[in-house]
């Protein structure tokens, strides 16, 4: 049955997805409604929790956060967007992945119109988003009934609607961009790039006054307009019927332009965009400097994604450092004055030592993840590679199996070491133009000691790509780097063993920007890396190309 329409076939490839995605949000959001009861047991502790939720406003609108639906919403703030990697990654790869291995011109050799196939595939992605947004509202309202939250069942569905809308912006914003570029990757990294400026610019309104009309601009603001899990605020129908519509918009242009292109070509940019006629008419980059070995080539391929990669990283640590110093005032009251709040702080992800560092360690536990998904993205174009055929034409050349899987994976693990160089860098200039003070020693630990955690997603993914697709890679992947957020996100509110949290990388991140770099745990992590590493090339060099 499943293999009966393009729209079918589709929508079964992203079956694990849809379970995978739906299920593991839907607890992210239902697990801070079994911890929130012992914070609402007083109306003095009610009181603390508010005033302290006003000074994290830069997370999320501060809404009935003294309810068990104000509180869930409140706390996942923007952590829920995690859900917008799999639609970027998944609309970047719909149809540009397919030209680069030549399937779509199989699937466009039989009686199919080519503006078919595409609604058809459009069209999956939309329903399996509509699919993860249900099993996160009932996910949600079964974790309200349990918790005694007051939402019903249709607020339930209307949260995973609303979460549905945006993810479909995002997914629309990726397929749009993929006609303007060769390969699905630098597709899926704009996009990346483009979901954290949205991120920021709504945070904008909520830590800067009078800056609203920015907000406006970034369409997690109207994702925001609508919260149905706090009753008294409701669903604006407004803001959905945006999203909804930006979403059409977003992918009409983008199937239009698919219409009207050839395959495996591009859309031309517009004449200011494109680069100079003497560079793109030479044919043979003869003795350009990334064909002088397999690394330099390596680093060639992945510069200008690791480049946006490092501005929306380092943009988005100077952007924390800078809404530190302006909620330093109001945060430095409320942490003298209540033990509880204290005791909040350090629950969120602060600590018990510097103010600036409590409060900024919060924020900074994005940068790892943020790093690990920039290394999840890349790992893509490695298993890409060898699925559709490149790789075999450098295997050609004498190059040996293994140097060649080596320097791949040495050019992504520079790429990660230029990244937390660079977020170190800017950190230090935004701390010291805003005048916060900030232990350097251990602002060095929190950027650099991310590096080890990009390190092992991608040897992860180097060992998994022995075995599975490029697209089924990069969802374990993605599904991975989700289960070990939520343990370290979500175990410690539910008061998990000690032997659950170490299972997650996040844990021996720790918090550096309190208590140094975790040098003994980091190198654990790197040696974990060094054995999935091996046994991947292990794999590599033994298997047959393409199996």
């Amino acid at each position: 049955m499943w293999l009966r329409s393009v729209f079918l076939k589709t929508l079964r490839d992203y079956r694990v997805p849809i379970l995978g995605w739906g299920i593991g949000m839907g607890l992210v959001v239902v697990s801070p409604m079994a911890s929130v009861a012992t914070f609402l047991s007083t109306p003095q502790a009610r009181e603390q929790l508010v005033g302290l939720a006003a000074t994290f406003a830069w997370n999320a609108d501060v809404v009935a956060v003294d309810t068990i639906g104000g509180y869930a919403t409140f706390k996942i703030g923007i952590f829920i967007f995690l859900i917008a990697v799999w639609p970027l990654l998944a609309a970047s790869r719909m149809l540009r992945a397919e030209e680069d291995r030549g399937s779509l011109d199989v699937l466009l050799s039989l009686p199919r119109a080519r503006l078919g196939v595409a609604l058809e595939k459009l069209a999956a992605m939309w329903t399996a988003l509509l699919a993860m947004g249900l099993l996160i509202g009932l996910l949600t309202f079964a974790g309200g009934q349990k918790f005694g939250g007051s939402f019903s069942l249709g607020d339930g569905l209307l949260f995973g609607l609303n979460l549905a809308l945006l993810c479909a912006v995002i997914g629309g914003i990726a397929l749009l961009i993929s006609q303007f570029t060769q390969e699905a990757g630098p597709a899926a990294g704009s996009t990346a790039g483009l979901l954290l400026v949205f991120i920021v610019m709504d945070m904008v309104h909520r830590v800067i006054p009078n800056s609203e009309w920015i907000s406006r601009f970034s369409p997690i603001y109207y994702y925001n307009r609508s919260k149905p899990l706090v009753p008294s605020y409701g669903t604006n129908a407004g803001a959905m019927v945006l999203l909804l519509v930006l979403a059409l918009v977003f992918s009409a242009a983008a199937v239009w332009l698919f219409a009207r292109r050839d395959v495996g070509g591009t859309v031309p940019l517009p004449r200011w965009l494109r680069r100079p006629a003497h560079a793109a008419s030479r044919t043979l980059p003869v003795g350009d400097w990334s064909l002088r070995s397999v690394y330099a080539r390596s680093l060639g391929m992945i510069a200008m994604p690791s480049v946006w990669w490092t501005l929306g990283i380092a943009g988005f640590a100077g952007w924390m450092i800078f809404v530190v110093q302006q909620m330093e005032a109001r945060l430095s009251t409320l942490f003298a004055s209540s033990p509880t709040v204290m005791n909040l702080i350090k629950h969120i992800g602060g600590g018990d030592a510097s103010f600036n560092a409590g409060f900024l360690s919060a924020m900074f536990v994005l940068l790892p993840l943020f790093l690990m998904a920039f290394a999840v993205t890349q790992v893509n174009g490695w298993s890409a590679d060898e699925q559709d055929g490149r790789l075999e034409l450098l295997l050609a050349t004498p190059q040996r199996r293994l140097g060649v899987l080596l320097a791949r994976f040495a050019a992504l693990g520079s790429a990660t070491v230029f990244i937390g160089v660079i977020t170190l860098l800017a950190s230090a200039v935004a701390a010291a133009a805003s005048g916060l003070t900030l232990d350097l020693g251990n602002l060095a630990a929190a950027t650099l000691g991310m590096i080890p955690l990009g390190v092992l997603i991608a040897a992860v993914g180097y060992l998994a790509a022995g075995w599975l697709r490029s697209a089924a890679d990069t969802g374990l992947l993605s599904f991975l780097l989700l289960i070990w957020f939520f343990i370290s996100f979500i175990g410690p509110e539910l008061k998990w063993p000690d032997a659950t949290l170490r299972l997650s990388p996040f844990y021996y991140y720790g918090t550096p920007l309190l208590h140094g770099l975790p040098l003994v745990p980091l190198l654990g992590v790197l040696a974990v890396s060094a054995v999935a590493l091996s046994l991947g090339a292990l794999r590599f060099v033994r298997k047959d190309i393409g199996v």
